[in-house]
């Protein structure tokens, strides 16, 4: 990686990727936001998928009723006001003024039901709900209710999820549509208009801002209080190439870059035009994601074998680099947050020399019956963390026998391929690489990857009615004693029978330009409210 470009050519090449050649474009638009996000964007759909990039579109066009603020409390955001019955079986919402979808048409009862109703076939958290609800009835245009089948005490901890996936609010029209069918139409109610015709697919999405939304008057406060924008454009800009990117930011032709190698910090940190920042302050969690259905991992022995191959160390030495930037954890919730526990997580943990880690795979593998089929890791070269941990995982895969298949893709195309349930050699997978941002990986209910619901589970579809159980109770408990000895359960159950591998926890640090101000930390999101650019 170099950055020996002269100037003048370092910024005629900024210039031609980022569609920069009229320089009066900018200016013509009012305040411009440039940013380049962690991934290409290629679905609309906040329900249909977990990918983070769409989730943080979600943000972008559309609103929720409830949010979750920095003391992790919910608030109301789209809701007014709200009442229960005296026997906790009935919620009765009603919004508040002033909310439009940006086809101009106000958003009613009907929206919020549909969009709920679509939300829970899908999220786990949000089929809780559905497992607990009777009836969602629209009592006129502005107010509905929720009959409960029997008292469920988190029914505003679900409507508030703050991360994927998230029950944003779409028009009645558009939610719908089959919650497996993916939807096309981005119009939402939130603080942005994504502008459909200038999106280009692997390039740029542009957002204008929406001049009819009407903020709420408290202060913001993560996901919850006035979403205010202070900009009038927020153009996403791929850029896959890090050392482009790293050019780009320099030379100021973009003004935040959402996710930095860590070997880059330094480089740009000798810029006093631009800062480094973690605006992730829960950290991210690591996860190893195996497919349940497709053998050998159809045996729990041939998964425990992949929890004897993860080196901690030499996956976040190898994906992150900077120690001060990572640590190990064992933990399925995420380290130093009050539901972390470290049980049956041994070999996660310990420094155990990577030849007894392969003869105890080998061991297991063997047990299961392993006979040389093809495992299939996908790849993500444009995600360095996930690609060097794919690069050190494929190696002790093949010094404990395993056959190994690497599949290399853009993220994109990931998130695509591993919602296949075909055999591998029809275009199926093995394993993958990902993530939880720190308050979704804190909370069993919030985790999506702890879900072992068979069907109705994340992508690899573990299936665990113990585990599944006690995600249940969890969300039953009334007091944080009650919480943390069904979590410790929880990391047991998860433990044994492999529903992931965590593989660390470490910092994402982003770089922006000094003229951006009043920036919000919001754990796992990337949000644009609020910002102010000078």
């Amino acid at each position: 990686m170099t950055f020996s470009l002269g100037g003048r050519r370092l910024a005629a090449c900024v210039a031609l990727v980022l569609g920069l050649a009229c320089s009066g474009f900018a200016q013509a638009q009012g305040k411009v936001l440039k940013f380049i996000p962690e991934a290409d964007l290629r679905s609309l759909d906040p329900i249909w998928t977990t990918a983070y990039i769409t989730r943080n579109h979600g943000y972008m066009v559309y609103d929720v009723l409830f949010a979750t603020d920095a003391a992790f409390k919910i608030q109301p955001q789209m809701v007014d006001k709200w009442e229960v019955s005296k026997d906790g079986l009935t919620y009765t919402f009603t919004l508040r003024d002033g909310l439009k979808f940006h086809d101009g048409a106000a958003v009613r009862s009907a929206d919020c039901i549909a969009s709920i109703e679509r939300w829970g076939k899908r999220d786990v958290f949000g089929q809780k709900l559905a497992e607990m609800t009777d009836a969602w009835t629209a009592v006129n245009d502005k107010t509905f209710s929720l009959k409960l089948k029997k008292p469920f005490p988190y029914v505003l901890d679900a409507l508030g999820k703050p991360s994927s996936n998230v029950p944003f609010i779409m028009p009645e029209r558009v939610a719908k549509t089959d919650a497996f069918t993916q939807i096309t139409d981005p119009t939402g109610s939130g603080p942005f208009k994504m502008v459909k015709d200038q999106w280009v697919p692997g390039s740029k999405v542009v957002y204008l801002k929406n001049t009819d939304y009407v903020p709420r008057k408290e202060p913001p406060s993560w996901g919850a209080g006035g979403k205010v924008v202070k900009v009038d454009r927020v153009e996403w800009i791929y850029i896959p190439d890090s050392a482009t990117a790293a050019a780009a930011i320099n030379a100021g032709e973009v003004d935040w870059w959402q996710q930095l190698p860590p070997d880059l910090i330094p480089v740009l940190a000798k810029n006093k035009d631009v800062k480094v920042e973690d605006m992730h302050p829960l950290g991210t969690q690591g996860i190893l994601r195996i497919n349940h259905l497709q053998p050998p991992f159809t045996d729990v022995r041939a998964r425990h074998a992949m929890q004897w191959l993860v080196n901690q160390r030499d996956f976040m030495t190898a994906a992150i680099g900077d120690p001060s930037m990572w640590k190990v954890c064992g933990s399925f919730l995420i380290c130093d947050e009050p539901m972390a526990f470290n049980d049956g997580a041994d070999m996660l943990n310990q420094d155990i020399p990577n030849e007894q880690r392969a003869a105890k795979a080998k061991e297991l593998l063997k047990e299961a019956g392993y006979k040389g089929e093809p495992v299939v890791l996908l790849d993500p070269a444009n995600y360095p963390a996930f690609h060097a941990a794919n690069l050190v995982f494929s190696e002790a895969l093949k010094k404990a026998g395993v056959n190994v298949q690497l599949d290399t893709m853009d993220w994109s195309t990931l998130v695509t391929r591993r919602t296949k349930k075909d055999p591998v050699a029809q275009g199926g997978w093995s394993i993958f690489f990902t993530s939880n941002g720190g308050l979704e990986g804190s909370n069993p209910a919030f985790n999506i990857s702890t879900s072992a619901g068979c069907d109705k589970a994340w992508w690899g579809w573990p299936c665990d009615p113990k585990l599944e159980d006690l995600r249940s109770e969890w969300a039953l408990a009334t007091t944080l004693e009650a919480r943390r000895k069904i979590a410790q359960q929880i990391q047991v159950a998860a433990t044994e029978d492999v529903i992931y591998i965590p593989w660390g926890v470490w910092k994402t640090p982003s770089a922006m330009r000094a003229s951006l101000k009043n920036m919000l930390k919001v754990p796992d999101s990337i949000v644009f409210w609020n910002v102010e650019k000078d």
